[in-house]
Parts: C-alpha cells; sequence; structure tokens
C-alpha cells in the first residue's frame, strides 16, 4: 500500500500513513479529503513558498483527523522530502518553523529572517512528534493595533499571520474593521453622520476608542477608511481561519456617544472619571438599561453579518478607570448584562476579557469582593480571562487565578512601541514556569503575548513562542545559544558572548530604557517620572563589552540583514544613556554659569542627536518616513492624507491635543520613537531651542525659564503634529561601517 501512495503530492490526503523508520505500515485515522482540508494544505503550502522564497518542493504536508487534547505535529522523511503532519493549518506551519530551526539554523521571526537552506536539505532520521500544552495561544493587545498595525496593509498583514501560525497562535484578536460596524449600528440606531463623527476616533486612536477612554481623537473618520479595512478585515480572518485559528471580533462594552440622549432622552448613561491627563471622561450606558442589550445584540448581529463569527469576543469595561460604585451586586450586574447581550445573538459566545484593570486599577478599588463579584456574573465556560502582564505582575497569584475561570498567561514587555532593548528573559521563563506548575494555578489554558508594540526585540517573542512546542526545562542560556546559532547561520565565540552580555543587561531587565534625547528638553529632574526611562538599571560596561564583541563579527557576518539590525539596535542601545550623562554635566556648567563647559556639552548633545540620525537612517525598522507614508497611503484626497498625517505624528509625539507635564498620568511622550527623522526634524530642533535660551541665560547672568520655555515647546510640538515634509522612506549608509564609526567616537565616554 505505502508504494502506491503519491509521495510528492504536495496536497496530499492520504486514508493510510507510513510510519517512517519501520518496516510497514499502519492504517491511521482517516483523514477526510474535504474541501476545506484542501484549501487549508493550499494555505500552508502558499505559506512554505513566501517563507522558503519559492524552494518549499522538499516539504510534504498532511493532514491527520488524529484526536488529542491539544495540538501536534510530527516530523518524518521520505523519498529525500519532508514530511510534516498534524491536525490544522497551524500545527503544519509549527512543523515547518521547528524544522528550519533544528534542521538548518534558521529562523524566521516577527520582523525579519535569515533562512539559508542547503541544497540537500537534512532528513528527519525517525519520525519525530512534538506537542503543546497549550489548548490557546494568544497574540495581541488592543494597543498593538494602534502603537504597531495602525497602518498596516494586507502584505504586512499576510505576514504577520504566516509568522502567528509557524509560531502555534489558534487564539489571534482580531479588530481591525470595527468602524464600519459600529457606524451600521449607530445608523440603524438613528444617529446622524455628524454624531457618528463626533464618536469614532482616529485609526492612531482606535484601541481607546473601543475601550471607552476617548471620544472623537483624531477624527472625523473618512468612509473611505471604513470601507478599505471592511475589505482588509475579511481577508485577515479568511486566512488566519483557513490555517485554523479562532480569530476574536469586539463585542459591546457600554461606551456610547454622549449624543445618545439626544435620540434617547430617557436613556440612563454615566460620565466617568478622567481617564488619563488632558482626557476628561467618556459616557457608558448603565446596564440596567434595556438599550444595553439592544445595542450588545444588534452589534453582535451586525458584526457576524459583515465578518462571520468563531463566537469569541472581547470587550472591556472599565480599562484604566473605575466603575461609579463598588457595590458587588452591581457589578454582577454588569457583566451578566454584557454577556447576555452577546449571547441574545450569539449562544455559544465566549467573552475574553483582559485582566488589565484588576492589575491597573485608580487606588484600590478591585479587591477580593469587588473581582469575584464581576468574574461570577458569566459562566466559567463562557469567559477566558487574559492575564497580560504574568512575566512581572501576574494577576493570577493576586485573584485566585481568577475563581475558576480559564486564564491565559502573557507577556506584556512593551509599552507605546517605544524604542528599546528590554525584556527580562529569565522572568518569563521563571513566570510561566511557576504559573505551570503550582497547585494554585486554577484553569490555566494557555499562553501569549499582548505586547503593544514587536518592533525591536525579536528575541524575545521567539523565546515566549518557544515555550509553545516546549516543556520549558532548556536553560535560558543554552536557549539563547541555539537562537544565536540560528540567526547568524553559525555558531561563533564573539557573536555568543555578546549575546550572553545582553542577557546579563538589557535582556534581564523590564525598563524600557531609552535616551534622554527624546524627552522634552529641560534639566534632569528625578522626580520627574520620564517615559524614555533614561538611566540605565544594568550595568552599561557589560553592555558596551556585549557591542565590542558583536562588532568581532562583522567580517562572518556582516553581509546578514539581522546582523546588520542587531548591531544598529544594540549600537543605538549602547549610546543612548550618554544623553542623561551629559544633562547632568550641563548643569552644573549652567549652574556655574561656565559658558565655555556649556558650548562643549551642548556640542556633543547635538552631535549625538545627528549621529542618531544616521544610524538609524540605515535601517528601514527605524525610519519616520515609513511611518508616515503608511499613514497616507490610505488617504483618497489631501485632506484624508492630512488627517492620517496627523494621527501619526501626534501619536507618536504629543499623544492628543494638550501639554500635560507633570500632570497624572501625563500621555505626553508616552509612544516616543528613535527613528531618523525624528531626531533631525523634532528632538534637534527642541533641543537647539533650548539650548539657545540657556546660554542667553548664561551670558545675561539669570536663570533660565522653565515654565516660559515649555509653553513655547508645548506649542511649537501642536504646530509638528499638522506639518506635511517628507522624510526618507529608504535606508542609506552602511549599518555596519557606522556603527563601528559610533563605536569608535564614543566607546571613551564609557569606562571600561
Amino acid at each position: 500500500m505505502c508504494k502506491m501512495m503519491n509521495w510528492f503530492n504536495k496536497f496530499s490526503l492520504v486514508g493510510f500513513v507510513c510510519v517512517f523508520g519501520l518496516s510497514s505500515c499502519h492504517s491511521d485515522k482517516k483523514t477526510l479529503e474535504t474541501a476545506e482540508n484542501k484549501n487549508i494544505l493550499e494555505n500552508v503550502n502558499a505559506l512554505a513558498e513566501r517563507v522558503l522564497d519559492g524552494k518549499s518542493e522538499n516539504f510534504i504536508f498532511e493532514l491527520t483527523d488524529e484526536a488529542t487534547k491539544n495540538d501536534f505535529f510530527e516530523l518524518s522523511s521520505k523519498n529525500d522530502k519532508i514530511i510534516i503532519r498534524g491536525q490544522n493549518g497551524i500545527s503544519l506551519a509549527s512543523g515547518l518553523n521547528y524544522y528550519l530551526k533544528k534542521y538548518c539554523h534558521s529562523q524566521y521571526t516577527i520582523i525579519d529572517k535569515q533562512i539559508s537552506l542547503p541544497e540537500k536539505l537534512p532528513l528527519p532520521e525517525s519520525v519525530e512528534r512534538v506537542n503543546t500544552e497549550f489548548k490557546y495561544r494568544y497574540f495581541f493587545n488592543v494597543c498593538t493595533f494602534s502603537y504597531t498595525m495602525a497602518w498596516w496593509d494586507w502584505k504586512q498583514w499576510e505576514r504577520q499571520i504566516d509568522w502567528m501560525a509557524m509560531n502555534g497562535i489558534n487564539l489571534p484578536l482580531a479588530i481591525t474593521g470595527q468602524e464600519s460596524v459600529w457606524y451600521e449600528v449607530y445608523k440603524e440606531l438613528g444617529f446622524s453622520d455628524k454624531q457618528i463623527d463626533d464618536f469614532l476616533v482616529g485609526p492612531a486612536y482606535f484601541p481607546w476608542g473601543w475601550m471607552g477612554n476617548v471620544d472623537g481623537l483624531g477624527g472625523p473618520l473618512p468612509e473611505s477608511w471604513r470601507e478599505n479595512h471592511k475589505i482588509l478585515q475579511k481577508k485577515i480572518l479568511k486566512r488566519e481561519r483557513s490555517l485554523g485559528m479562532t480569530p476574536i471580533l469586539q463585542a459591546f462594552s457600554g461606551h456610547v456617544p454622549k449624543s445618545l440622549k439626544e435620540i434617547y432622552p430617557d436613556a440612563s448613561i454615566h460620565q466617568t472619571g478622567n481617564w488619563s491627563a488632558g482626557f476628561g471622561g467618556t459616557y457608558f450606558l448603565d446596564p440596567s438599561d434595556k438599550l444595553f442589550e439592544r445595542i450588545g445584540k444588534l452589534y453582535i448581529e451586525k458584526q457576524t453579518e459583515m465578518y462571520g463569527t468563531d463566537h469569541y469576543y472581547s470587550a472591556d469595561c472599565f480599562n484604566e478607570v473605575n466603575p461609579d460604585t463598588d457595590d458587588p451586586e452591581f457589578l454582577t450586574s454588569m457583566s451578566k448584562t454584557v454577556y447576555h447581550s452577546i449571547a441574545a445573538a450569539d449562544s455559544q459566545a465566549v467573552w475574553v476579557m483582559q485582566a488589565w484593570f484588576l492589575y491597573y486599577s485608580i487606588g484600590d478599588f478591585w479587591k477580593e469582593p469587588q473581582s469575584k463579584a464581576l468574574l461570577s456574573g458569566v459562566p466559567d465556560d463562557k469567559m477566558i480571562i487574559l492575564d497580560l502582564y504574568g512575566e512581572l505582575h501576574p494577576t493570577w497569584k493576586k485573584k485566585s487565578s481568577f475563581y475558576g475561570k480559564p486564564w491565559i498567561w502573557n507577556v506584556l514587555h512593551n509599552f507605546g512601541g517605544r524604542t528599546s532593548m528590554s525584556g527580562n528573559i529569565s522572568d518569563m521563563a521563571d513566570g510561566l514556569n511557576e504559573a505551570m506548575s503550582s497547585p494554585e494555578k486554577g484553569n490555566l489554558s494557555g499562553i501569549g503575548m499582548a505586547m503593544e508594540y514587536f518592533g525591536n526585540n525579536p528575541v524575545i517573542q521567539e523565546y515566549v513562542m518557544s515555550r509553545v512546542w516546549s516543556s520549558g526545562k532548556e536553560d535560558v542560556s543554552k536557549w539563547l545559544s541555539s537562537y544565536v546559532e540560528n540567526r547568524y547561520d553559525a555558531k561563533n565565540e564573539y557573536a555568543d558572548k555578546a549575546w550572553k552580555g545582553m542577557l546579563k543587561t538589557v535582556y534581564n531587565t523590564h525598563a524600557q530604557t531609552g535616551t534622554f534625547l527624546c524627552e522634552r528638553p529641560g534639566f534632569y529632574d528625578p522626580k520627574m517620572s520620564y517615559r524614555t526611562s533614561p538611566v540605565p538599571d544594568y550595568d552599561q560596561k557589560v553592555l558596551a563589552q556585549a557591542l565590542s564583541d558583536l562588532l568581532k563579527c562583522s567580517d562572518n557576518f556582516g553581509d546578514l540583514d539581522t546582523y546588520q539590525f542587531d548591531l544598529v539596535n544594540l549600537t543605538r542601545q549602547v549610546i543612548s544613556p550618554l544623553a542623561y550623562s551629559w544633562i547632568l554635566e550641563l548643569e552644573k556648567a549652567y549652574k556655574r554659569k561656565d559658558l565655555d563647559t556649556f558650548l562643549k556639552i551642548k556640542d556633543q548633545y547635538i552631535s549625538l542627536i545627528k549621529d542618531f540620525n544616521l544610524l538609524l537612517g540605515s535601517r528601514k525598522e527605524y525610519l519616520l518616513g515609513t511611518w508616515l507614508e503608511d499613514a497616507k497611503r490610505w488617504g483618497k484626497s489631501d485632506n484624508e492624507k492630512a488627517l492620517y498625517e496627523w494621527n501619526a505624528r501626534n501619536l507618536i509625539t504629543l499623544w492628543g491635543e494638550k501639554c500635560t507635564e507633570g500632570q497624572f498620568d501625563d500621555l505626553n511622550n508616552y509612544a516616543y520613537k528613535q527613528w531618523a527623522g525624528l531626531f533631525t526634524d523634532y528632538h534637534l530642533v527642541r533641543w537647539t531651542r533650548f539650548f539657545d535660551q540657556v546660554e542667553k541665560a548664561i551670558r545675561n547672568n539669570k536663570e533660565w525659564d522653565r515654565s516660559k520655555f515649555l509653553k513655547s515647546s508645548c506649542q511649537w510640538e501642536k504646530n509638528w503634529s499638522h506639518k506635511q515634509d517628507l522624510f526618507p522612506t529608504e535606508p542609506k549608509g552602511d549599518p555596519v561601517e557606522l556603527s563601528k564609526d559610533l563605536w569608535n567616537k564614543y566607546s571613551k565616554y564609557i569606562t571600561f
């Protein structure tokens, strides 16, 4: 029977499967020849073609209907072909990824790849079976849809879905195109276009509109955006579903336009307290109001009509705001009402809730009675809890493992898309191991990642996702050596030393250490909370030595894209703290009225800003121009392009329309970036204005007026969001040579 099989058929749907390495064949559970299975295999093979640049002919993917508790894949070989078996597209794609890493020392990360296949591929000597311990493998944060993916097109989404499939993700948040659903809902409820426009936010601020924190910011939203992203969402969902993923869509959590009272005068709505500095409260519909269930049901119906459903829904009622009352009965009623409004349209509905509010709340609102009351309003099998910050603030330990609800342990890692090498890998390993082994773990059912941005530390995603298919017994340091070998396609003593140095420093901290150059200019104030976290909590000398070691690999790896990215990223990180050191010296010179020293440090500062721009301009990942052009490409008119550009500029600088320095939870600079273009057009201009004013004060023997500078700087920053000048979208310069030049220039400031 085996000899009759077409082992070279890439769309293999077989009823009997050989057990390779044995002398005979055995009957396997039948794999049904369905149109759905054919579609899965077509999509997996297309994925392999994209990942392997058209060299997928050596792989045969086979689906099996073998029933197991959780997903698995198997590797084997026949007639010089690699056979990958699994129950769905995710397990097949994960098997491909596993093969590439283990057998070919290759790597396909969330932002780049290093795949150098030998002419003759290594063959598994026997059947190798790999299982996952996790039912759910979750991905995305609501905020990722802004800080990372606000302007993505299908090409970018397709690569991301490929990566997710290759890493076992089966429960992705999928909330692109929700604005089209909301528009249809509110039109049916009788709202005018003007009322809807005043409510819906612009593309950069969707997450905080969805979560009920802001109204109207960055709008009005053009019809062309809604229509184009409806099309995009359908493509995303079709691909995710075809690979076996279960996308999580959105549900109604109570956030409504203020104008609801104009149409429904008897509606019971209330305004929340202030969210963050500069943002007053938004409006929520009382869950006891019959209109609540009507809107919730209508939303699910409209969404299902538009996008279909897989019965999983995200809704966040209290994101960084507290309810009006801590009455447990009210909180139970609230969650019951939210769930019933979903279930009224979908009896199979499962509510997926972020537990962020249980960790990050104003005051000590969410005590045990309040937490338990809210979650108890929904049956255990109808809710999944996302413990977002598992690596640092695991909520499961404080909230009795969520009182019987299935829950998913997540790594959050990045806030705001801030540019930094960071992430405590050992804490991530230990946190997950503790959760998995704890007798108090409750109904732990999955692993996930909920970072707000993922463009700067691929090692973090690679480690956490490696845990989907491993027991976690491997030492982190040993895992890192394999990562480095796969990243550069070879073992190298200096590369290994460099990464071990990073593991002791930047990847041994949760702080997102950046550079003071990206702060609003001024002298350093230890009482201030700086978004750039400019003071390193690691040994800078150890990190500098890591850069020195990585530079020694340039003759071996200088042409590798992955190496070039790592080198620029590490160089950027090593020189970032210099600005903090120098601002302290600058202030001393100012206080002494020492003009010569002041001018010397000023020149160093300006030179450093320009050097950052040169270095980062050599890599596509660090270009302001790309972010802006990606935003503008969605515009169908000059006005639409200008609106999207304002959104894109404002998010990464002022974050809103007000200057709120020193106020509670100030969002100015929350999502700052170290990008070429920003350094020369934004940071350099602001710092030059600062230097000029302080120099004038020194020359006139007067005090520098911070309040006056702040006022003028804020107005300039507001104006910058409205600018429309152009920036490069293609990298320029040699990343390796630029890194060497900056190392030679600045290493003297770091004492070995």
